[in-house]
């Protein structure tokens, strides 16, 4: 799928506590379970199961989440598709705000 500014927009707007389920249900779904998201979650933002808390009590966008966040190193090593499309293509800035490189 090609992105789009005003997709990236919308997506940037979205509130993480609302999306926060489905990733629940998603992991749930492949006989994961929801520590091992929040795991995953920490891993790549730097928030602990206590900040995440936090930021799902604030309901917080996703601008807001990734200005928040302190990305790992290595998180552009991670491939895949959200939704039909390419991790490693989403031109979007704001999950790549806090790579050092």
């Amino acid at each position: 799928m090609k992105e789009s500014e005003k997709h990236n927009e919308r997506i940037a707007k979205m509130t993480f506590a609302s999306v926060y389920p489905h990733y629940v249900t998603k992991v749930q779904s492949k006989g994961r379970t929801v520590d091992e998201l929040t795991q995953v979650i920490e891993w790549l933002t730097g928030f602990n199961r206590d900040i995440l808390q936090e930021v799902i009590e604030e309901n917080v966008t996703f601008e807001t989440f990734f200005e928040r966040a302190k990305l790992n190193p290595n998180a552009d090593l991670i491939k895949g598709t959200i939704c039909g499309y390419k991790i490693e293509e989403i031109g979007s800035p704001a999950p790549r705000k806090n790579v050092p490189g």
